[in-house]
């Protein structure tokens, strides 16, 4: 037996006072009576006798020196030899994933993990150690290695469901590390086992599986994005796809909301383990959140809604100089994202972010900024213009070049188009017979040009339809989009943003810059690292829409007038977390859960002995079995 505090065997010396104390001879006092006739009987009973003679009721002494005995053996804090022999090292592996989130057991399956472990934590000894991992989409150790139960419950309570797949099998090898190789060492993992390599993780010999959970019925949306149109400048797609992890066919809508409004219901019928999937054509000038809901009831709520942001079209103001084409307006003026205006003569100053479209007369130098010619017939500062060509029948086309998006212009017949002789640098899209240009694109540092030789009025180009897609590609390589895609990523994933000036500021300490911060669909907070242009964000473990913004230097909230600098739209599209048929069915082993004996320290059970014995004397002393 070993003493944790050999000072304690000095409070033993208390016996010496109890002793004497119940040996000393007890002062009578002096009271008046009116009649000592009683008394003398009662003296000759009580009449003092030897030392010896006092013993009579030594049950009383005894029990006194035994309270003392189990007071004093508490102070000095025992321990038996085989407790150190016997401690154990436990490192209890929490899974946080997506999946933990199913209501398949009541209220969760994370709720119950933590149960469990709660009830885990209560079944330590005073020589046990224990470790928290938790296993989200990364893995860390939430609580180190102690025996301070508060101090793991706190860890345990503090844990929270992530919305995105987990490292299980990470968290695994972290805490095989924390063990190390300490003789008690045992591996206590909480999970449904929803994640690829459950079984082979579940069948570990240093594993004990505590399994939450069953198989269980969902419906998931297992993939969401949302783009531009590569034809229609205010057409978007919407490509979708949705999977019936169930055992039954299940009967739902699909709603789609695009800021608040609703925009189409999609009624499904899925089949079990079939996914089904759709591209749905929309239009709108405005962009904004795109939400995918889906209008049912299963275990898991957070792969049912997922979001897409889709980039807003602005208008587009467009300054048409021509003495008149019904075919060049009309094409302009049939785009719902075109301000069109219309001048007999060249502006002198265009509107700031307009494109310059000139009809035959060109100026000698054209104007900075973005400028679409048709038939000119004037040379400029780029190009002269020569006779006019005697076969002009397309007989190339740039067919890698956005602007020749969808347009078909092989063996066509441009009347009326002239040779340019350029004097830039060009790139020919369309070409004639004998290699003249006919439809090119220049660009410079001011500004892009395309020039189209070609008469409107002679030709049937203007009555094709490659005439107005040639011109809304125009419009869109102008504006530098070409069916723009924000890319949703999944959750739990990194992200590689660039983060451009704004962060070149921050990271050089400009005290009117404020900090950026990544905030997350929760309002969570994080600091971003804005030390160079290009940073890492993530892991991202949370659905919805992500935002980097600037923060005041106190944290009061945000900068208005900044706004957000970036947004990332993030969903759960894992069938791994989706799939709740994938439970390995597995009862926990019955030694992870039985606290050992002797749960407690021996200083506490000789407390409880020195409480009893103290009642113990109470109760002999009530019935007069000792004074």
């Amino acid at each position: 037996m070993e003493l944790g505090n050999l000072t304690g065997l000095l409070w033993g010396l208390l016996a010496i006072p109890i002793v004497v104390f119940y040996l000393v001879k007890t002062r009578l006092r002096r009271v008046p009576v009116p009649t000592v006739m009683f008394w003398d009987q009662v003296f000759e009973e009580k009449r003092p006798r030897a030392i010896w003679q006092r013993l009579r009721h030594l049950v009383s002494l005894l029990v006194q020196l035994l309270f003392l005995a189990l007071v004093v053996g508490a102070l000095c804090d025992p321990s038996p030899p085989w407790q150190k022999r016997e401690a154990r090292r436990i490192v209890l592996v929490v899974d946080v994933s997506a999946s933990m989130g199913a209501t398949d057991v009541a209220p969760t399956r994370f709720a119950r993990a933590q149960a469990d472990g709660r009830n885990l934590i209560a079944s330590m000894r005073e020589w046990d150690e224990m470790a928290i991992v938790e296993a989200g989409s990364t893995a860390r150790v939430a609580c180190g290695l102690t025996s301070h139960q508060r101090s793991l419950r706190r860890a345990l309570d503090g844990l929270r469901v992530a919305e995105a797949p987990g490292e299980l099998p990470e968290a695994v090898r972290l805490a095989r590390r924390v063990l190390g190789d300490h003789p008690g060492a045992r591996l206590i993992v909480l999970s449904d086992g929803c994640f690829p390599g459950a079984d082979a993780l579940a069948d570990a010999g240093d594993i004990e599986w505590s399994g939450i959970g069953g198989p269980a019925d969902n419906v998931a949306i297992t993939r969401f994005q949302a783009r531009r149109s590569l034809l229609d400048p205010i057409g978007y797609q919407i490509l979708v796809e949705v999977t019936n992890f169930g055992r039954r066919p299940v009967a739902c809508r699909l709603e789609f909301e695009l800021d608040d409004d609703l925009v189409d219901v999609v009624p499904l019928e899925l089949e079990p383990g079939r996914p089904w999937t759709k591209v749905i054509e929309q239009t709108a000038i405005r962009g904004g959140r795109l939400i995918a809901q889906l209008d049912v009831d299963d275990a898991l709520p957070v792969d049912n809604r997922a979001v897409a942001l889709l980039p807003e079209r602005k208008r587009q103001p467009v300054v048409l100089v021509s003495e008149g084409n019904v075919f060049l307006e009309g094409v302009f003026r049939a785009s719902s994202i075109i301000d069109l205006t219309v001048s007999t003569r060249a502006p002198e100053r265009l509107p700031a972010g307009s494109i310059a479209v000139f009809h035959r007369r060109v100026p000698t130098a054209l104007p900075p900024g973005n400028v679409l010619v048709i038939d000119p017939i004037d040379a400029c500062d780029l190009w002269n213009v020569g006779e006019a060509l005697e076969s002009p029948i397309v007989t190339e086309q740039d067919a890698d070049s956005p602007l020749m998006t969808h347009v078909r212009l092989d063996n066509l017949l441009m009347p009326g188009a002239r040779k340019l002789d350029f004097t830039a640098e060009h790139r020919a899209l369309a070409s004639s017979v004998g290699g003249e240009p006919i439809y090119a694109a220049i660009e410079r540092p001011e500004g892009n040009v395309l020039v189209l030789s070609a008469d409107l009025s002679q030709g049937d180009l203007p009555l094709r339809t490659a005439f107005p897609i040639m011109m809304t590609n125009a419009v869109a390589w102008f504006q530098g989009v070409q069916g723009e895609l924000r890319e949703a990523v999944a959750a739990g994933s990194t992200v590689e943003v660039d983060l451009g000036p704004l962060a070149m500021a921050a990271s050089a300490g400009d005290p009117a810059v404020a900090p950026l911060v990544l905030r997350a669909p929760d309002g969570s907070v994080r600091p971003v690292p804005a030390s160079l242009g290009t940073t890492t964000i993530g892991p991202l473990d949370r659905c919805g829409v992500w935002t980097i913004e600037r923060r005041e230097p106190g944290g009061a909230g945000r900068q208005e007038a900044d706004g957000p600098t970036l947004q990332l739209a993030c969903n759960l599209t894992s069938p791994d977390e989706s799939d709740l048929r994938s439970a390995p069915e597995r009862t926990p082993r019955a030694e992870a859960r039985v606290a050992g004996a002797w749960v407690r320290p021996m200083w506490f059970y000789l407390v409880a002995g020195a409480l009893i014995v103290s009642a113990l004397e109470w109760l002999l002393y009530q019935r007069r079995w000792i004074s």
